[in-house]
C-alpha cells in the first residue's frame, strides 16, 4: 500500500489573504510530496507496507528515523491542509468552543497560549491543540514529530496543528513567524477542528 500525496480541498491561491499561492504550491508539491516519496521508500518491502500510518506513528520509537521523519511529515501535512479553509477564521462553536473555554478560560486566552507555543518552538516544528484524557491541552513538537508518536513529550489526539517550519511562511513573511501565525488564524477551519474533537 503506497502512500499518496492528497489533493488540497482548495486551490493554491485560495488562502492568499494569509498564505501566498506560491508558498502553498511549493509546500504541497515539493515538501509534502518528498515526505510521501521517502516514506514509501522507507517501508518498501517491509511488513509495514500494509500497516496504517497512525499505528506506525504510535510505535515510532521502534522504527527507523526515516519512518519517523517522513511518516510524521506526511501525516502532519495531510492534517494541516484540512485545518485551513478559504471560509475559515473567526471562532469555533458548539462542543469545541465549550471545551476551549473550560480548559483555557476563554477563546482569547487559548489563542494567546497556542500562539506562544508556535512562537516558542525553537527551530522547525509544530504547535498543537490536542485532546487527552484530561481534556484539551496545548503542546508543540520538533521537526515532523506529532502527539500521536510514542516519543512525544505530551501525547493525545490532534485537534488543531500549525506548521512553523520556515518553508511554510518564508516567501511572504521571511523571518517574521509572528506575522505568519497571526495571519493563519484567519484561515483556520474550525468546522474540521470541531469534527476532529468530537471524534477523538
Amino acid at each position: 500500500m503506497a502512500y499518496q500525496l492528497p489533493d488540497l480541498p482548495y486551490d493554491y491561491g485560495d488562502l492568499e489573504r494569509s498564505i501566498d499561492a506560491m508558498t502553498m504550491e511549493i509546500h504541497h508539491t515539493k515538501h509534502h510530496n518528498t515526505y510521501v516519496t521517502k516514506l514509501n521508500e522507507a517501508i518498501s518491502g517491509t511488513e509495514y507496507e500494509e500497516e496504517a500510518l497512525e499505528a506506525l506513528l504510535g510505535r515510532v520509537s521502534t522504527l527507523s528515523v526515516a519512518v519517523r521523519n517522513n511518516g510524521g511529515g506526511h501525516w502532519n501535512h495531510s492534517l494541516f491542509w484540512r485545518l485551513m479553509s478559504p471560509d475559515g477564521g473567526g471562532k469555533p462553536g458548539g462542543e469545541l468552543a465549550s471545551a476551549i473555554d473550560s480548559a483555557f478560560g476563554s477563546f482569547e486566552q487559548f489563542r494567546e497560549q497556542f500562539t506562544q507555543a508556535a512562537l516558542g518552538r525553537f527551530g522547525s516544528g509544530w504547535a498543537w491543540l490536542i485532546k487527552t484524557a484530561r481534556g484539551l491541552e496545548i503542546t508543540d513538537t520538533p521537526n515532523q514529530d506529532n502527539p500521536l508518536m510514542d516519543v512525544a513529550a505530551k501525547q493525545g489526539t490532534p485537534v488543531l496543528g500549525l506548521d512553523v517550519w520556515e518553508h511554510a511562511y518564508y516567501l511572504r513573511y521571511q523571518n517574521r513567524r509572528a506575522d505568519y501565525v497571526e495571519a493563519w488564524w484567519d484561515v483556520v477551519n474550525w468546522a474540521e477542528a470541531a469534527r476532529r474533537f468530537e471524534q477523538a
